[in-house]
């Protein structure tokens, strides 16, 4: 903990001091910071070789990725078969996990506040915009919630977060389709902006009667007390690793072109509906051959080695048949 506090302050994972590991060069999705940084540690302690990650939101990592600044790119928003080919990149699946509603109410422990998604869909529209309003007591009926307004926290870049957050508001509630849509980044009605997962967390931990939406392993390491949500299925569910692999075993990875697969407000009894995959993003002809050719063993040792920590985090390690797959996919589209 005491590491990934450190590398979240300077905006960085795992900086090697060898001069050469230092040229692998990653920036992007702020959703899988927590277990890159994890497995750059421990990759480094292995190998010697270390990573430079800024975490700094998806649609900065994709325009650096365009702009061949960095080795790889990373986003949770994937980019569309048509757009890979545009821009000379090879994307694929790199880990999966779950964004989770959290708020800060007094007295309010983790996974006593239930909300629907066409309800988190009016909050943040603005239409529910006190804490007793009588949509979230029908929800709650044994809840003691105060009569105070809701400050709504959003993210203020370009998320890939925000990209699956609001794409499961746009399925759970026709209001906001039409109003607001999907996307990185969208003209949200109200709330408060804040720049990355860490912003998000850190701004409803210190705001009283706050809600956000974060990555869970934001949520578990600032402590944040995450809601449960009703899913596709009108079932109550909690944000568990269970619930998060529930909603993952639906991805059809096999027939998606360039691995887009989207896996908000999946069905079955147990699916959490706000279940998300993160990507990485690679030149088919890079620049720097030598940087890519090391990037790549280092994504192969995540396959291999890194699924425990990725579970410790919450998080959702690709399945070995998907695995399979991808490394097919750098053995005939990536030239290094």
């Amino acid at each position: 903990m005491k590491f990934l506090k450190a590398i979240v302050a300077a905006g960085l994972v795992a900086a090697s001091t060898s001069a050469f590991a230092a040229d692998i060069t990653g920036a992007g999705a702020t959703f899988p910071f927590p277990v890159y940084s994890k497995w750059a540690d421990a990759y480094k302690k292995e190998t010697g070789n270390g990573l430079n990650y800024q975490s700094i939101g998806s649609g900065a990592g994709i325009k650096q990725i365009q702009a061949k600044t960095v080795t790889f790119g990373a986003t949770d928003a994937p980019l569309k078969a048509e757009q890979l080919e545009k821009d000379g990149l090879v994307q694929w699946p790199m880990v999966m996990g779950a964004i989770v509603p959290v708020v800060n109410l007094e007295g309010i422990k983790s996974g006593e506040l239930v909300l629907s998604g066409e309800l988190l869909a009016d909050i943040y529209l603005g239409k529910v915009n006190k804490w007793d309003d009588a949509a979230i007591a029908k929800l709650n009926p044994k809840l003691k919630l105060p009569s105070a307004a809701i400050t709504v926290v959003r993210r203020s870049d370009g998320s890939g977060t925000t990209f699956n957050f609001t794409d499961y508001l746009s399925k759970a509630s026709a209001d906001w389709k039409t109003k607001v849509g999907t996307g990185t980044a969208v003209e949200w009605p109200v709330g408060v902006g804040a720049k990355g997962n860490e912003g998000v967390a850190g701004n409803v931990g210190q705001t009283k009667n706050a809600i956000g939406y974060v990555e869970y392993a934001y949520a578990k390491q600032n402590k944040l007390t995450s809601t449960g949500m009703i899913n596709k299925a009108g079932k109550p569910v909690q944000p568990t690793i269970a619930a998060f692999q529930a909603a993952a075993a639906n991805a059809d990875w096999a027939k998606a072109p360039g691995y887009y697969v989207i896996l908000t407000d999946q069905p079955g009894e147990a699916s959490w509906p706000i279940t998300a995959a993160t990507f990485i993003l690679m030149h088919k002809t890079p620049t720097d051959k030598a940087a890519s050719a090391e990037a790549i063993k280092f994504f192969k040792w995540s396959f291999e080695k890194g699924g425990k920590a990725a579970e410790e985090l919450d998080y959702i390690p690709m399945p070995d048949s998907v695995v399979k797959l991808i490394e097919k996919t750098w053995s005939s589209d990536i030239k290094s």
